[in-house]
């Protein structure tokens, strides 16, 4: 009797925990009450260039899978591939369980998952991918809650308007006609079996990653719809023989960073310039497909390489056109397992490719190429900058100091011209991060973002025009009606075609003889410079070719040094195999105009008419405080941006 009573107590008391710990978890559970069939409102579709189709973002009524309308053979795929006994069980199959338990147990480690649709749906909408039991607990509350809330037909509708198919693709109508260039209802046999293989792990089974392993993929879901019963053995091998041919103009993977990017910028344009229109609209881009699929492939295989990557574990490309469009945008290594946008948000130090501004500063001055330093030590105050294991070399030339990237001249010619003029003239170009006149200037310990370097090289391939990096060039109506589009006039001069010419001459020596060498492509006229950060953290190539400014990041996200990483191993070659295979773009038609005869630099001749109006004002707080490190409070006028602003803008 005793032990009745303990038995008794025991379990009652071990009910109440887990009706307590129940409760707590219902507390701590999402709200549901916002859950609704399918999103709806604007839906926009996303051309590159050439009007490929490279993304859509939104949805509207006719965009969404409907439980009464759902695709036969796309549904049979994803049932026998992902939840074979989803009209048997209540939101958790305990057969299926337990029998992914018993494979996990005999291999070892997780070969199997047990979670139903019901489940994966709870996840996506309500919970984070979190790895705990008591994320596990409400994942199988939630389930229980969509079972009786929904039919199965409408769990299954809101599962596939919702899941990600890779290649930034989230909804199987998106997956469909960004793979296919049809919508779910049309795919065969063959093309829905690819598209339920990619759930598993949508960018390493993309076909646009890798289309042979996708056809692997696609050959296994196939054997276990023959295995279900839900297709013939005659079906099989004729979905298995059929090749897969992927719509050319939306397999670049990558192009969901930009697709983000874009998306930001048209709903702004569209409030702006079209407040009225609440339809669907068609976003016309500077993307280019071609060069968006170089990036991305150079990226992932260059990081993939262990030469190349030297510990680097993520890195970003960005590729601007003559007018500042964005023609590539690659923000890390996996849209998916990373949707962080390295190219436009990530801050490092640009080391080294900082320099340009110091010389372009200087040629503003009056400096020439040809002028010679002597690269040897310095020291300012407590300050000694040193050369990479410090090598000097002596008396060099201004090219030639550049090329090989000489800490100890660049400091040398901020000081000599005046830290102030380069700040101001990175400011002018485009450089917007916070930046400080101290020494370290200098050799770019201030951080900017890709985007911003790559929009302040621009000027140097485009002729001296200042740009405004943008993703969105038109937005029309799916009638084809324009309802904005980019005014499409050149930006202002921000440098003088001599400083442009000087500044090629340097570029290109990088390019020929120096730290970029690596950069180098057969055929192709390649300008550029490397950039390496202390203790190898971050390792850069910005430069250009055939009308494409693209820089190069590589390093990793928690900011720790890389294996000796440098511009020069890395960056560089990540760029010349993107730039092999990447489209020639041709620059803007306006451009500075020729040199007038007589009147070979017009900057320096207004310079000299200028110089005894003393139109031109010293440098303030630099050359007094030589040995010292502190900001100066505020950036002083740009005189050189108010000289160029006043020359002829044909």
């Amino acid at each position: 009797m005793l032990l009745l009573r303990a038995v008794t107590a025991l379990a009652t008391i071990s009910a109440l925990l887990g009706a307590m710990y129940l409760v707590g978890l219902a507390r701590d559970l999402p709200d549901t009450s916002s859950l609704a069939a399918a999103p709806s409102g604007t839906a926009m579709t996303f051309l590159d260039r050439q009007g490929r189709v490279i993304a859509r973002r939104g949805e509207s009524s006719g965009t969404t899978i409907h439980a009464d309308h759902l695709p036969e053979h796309l549904v049979d795929a994803v049932l026998a591939v992902e939840d074979r006994r989803f009209y048997q069980h209540f939101g958790i199959d305990l057969i299926g369980t337990a029998r992914a338990a018993l494979a996990n147990l005999r291999a070892g480690r997780v070969v199997q998952g047990g979670s139903t649709i019901t489940q994966q749906l709870a996840k996506n909408l309500f919970l984070t991918p979190d790895r705990t039991m008591r994320r596990k607990m409400q994942e199988m509350m939630l389930a229980f809650w969509l079972e009786t809330r929904f039919t199965k037909d409408e769990i299954l509708a809101l599962y596939l308007n919702r899941v990600y198919f890779g290649a930034g693709a989230w909804g199987a109508e998106n997956a469909s006609r960004r793979y296919f260039g049809r919508g779910p209802h049309e795919l065969d046999i063959g093309q829905a079996a690819l598209l339920a293989g990619l759930l598993k792990a949508p960018s390493r089974y993309s076909p646009a990653n890798d289309t042979a392993r996708a056809a692997v993929r696609a050959t296994v879901v196939l054997d276990l719809m023959l295995a279900t019963g839900r297709i013939s053995e005659e079906e099989r091998l004729e979905a298995a023989s059929a090749p897969i041919r992927v719509s050319r103009g939306s397999s670049s993977p990558g192009a969901g960073w930009f697709a983000d990017w874009a998306t930001s910028e048209a709903r702004t344009l569209l409030a702006l310039h079209a407040p009225s229109w609440t339809g669907d609209v068609v976003v016309r881009t500077s993307l280019d497909v071609d060069a968006q699929r170089a990036a991305d492939t150079a990226l992932r295989s260059g990081l993939a390489d262990p030469e190349i990557a030297r510990g680097a574990a993520n890195g970003a490309i960005i590729a601007l056109d003559g007018a500042g469009g964005i023609a590539a945008m690659t923000g890390g290594t996996d849209y998916a397992r990373s949707p962080f946008n390295r190219a436009t948000a990530a801050r490092r130090q640009p080391g080294s490719a900082f320099k340009p501004f110091i010389y372009a500063s200087a040629f503003e001055a009056g400096w020439a190429p040809s002028d010679r330093m002597v690269d040897e030590p310095v020291s300012y105050g407590s300050w000694s900058p040193a050369n990479w294991e410090n090598r000097y070399e002596g008396e060099m030339s201004l090219e030639r100091a550049f090329a090989r990237s000489s800490n100890s001249v660049a400091v040398q010619l901020a000081e000599a011209t005046g830290r102030a003029y380069t700040l101001r003239l990175a400011r002018r170009l485009g450089i917007e991060s916070p930046m400080e006149n101290t020494h370290s200037l200098s050799l770019g310990a201030y951080e900017v973002t890709p985007l911003e370097l790559a929009r302040a090289y621009v000027p140097f391939m485009n002729g001296g025009r200042a740009v405004e990096p943008h993703a969105v060039t038109q937005l029309e109506t799916p009638a084809g009606d324009i309802l904005w589009t980019r005014d499409r006039t050149p930006g202002a001069i921000v440098l003088a075609e001599r400083v442009v010419r000087d500044m090629d001459q340097l570029f290109a020596a990088t390019i020929d003889y120096g730290t970029g060498r690596a950069a180098a492509v057969p055929g192709r006229q390649v300008r550029g410079k490397t950039g390496t950060t202390n203790a190898f953290r971050d390792a850069w190539f910005a430069g250009w070719s055939e009308g494409l400014v693209t820089v190069v990041w590589t390093g990793n996200d928690d900011n720790t040094p890389t294996e000796a990483g440098s511009g020069g191993t890395g960056p560089a070659r990540i760029f010349a195999q993107m730039m092999a295979a990447a489209p020639a773009l041709a620059l803007p038609e306006t451009l500075p105009s020729p040199a007038r005869p007589g009147d070979s630099d017009r900057l320096a001749r207004l310079l000299s008419a200028l110089e005894d109006e003393n139109l031109l004002i010293a440098e303030t707080g630099d050359s007094a405080g030589a040995g010292q490190d502190e900001p100066v409070p505020e950036e002083p006028v740009d005189p050189i941006a108010g000289l160029l602003s006043r020359l002829p803008q044909d």
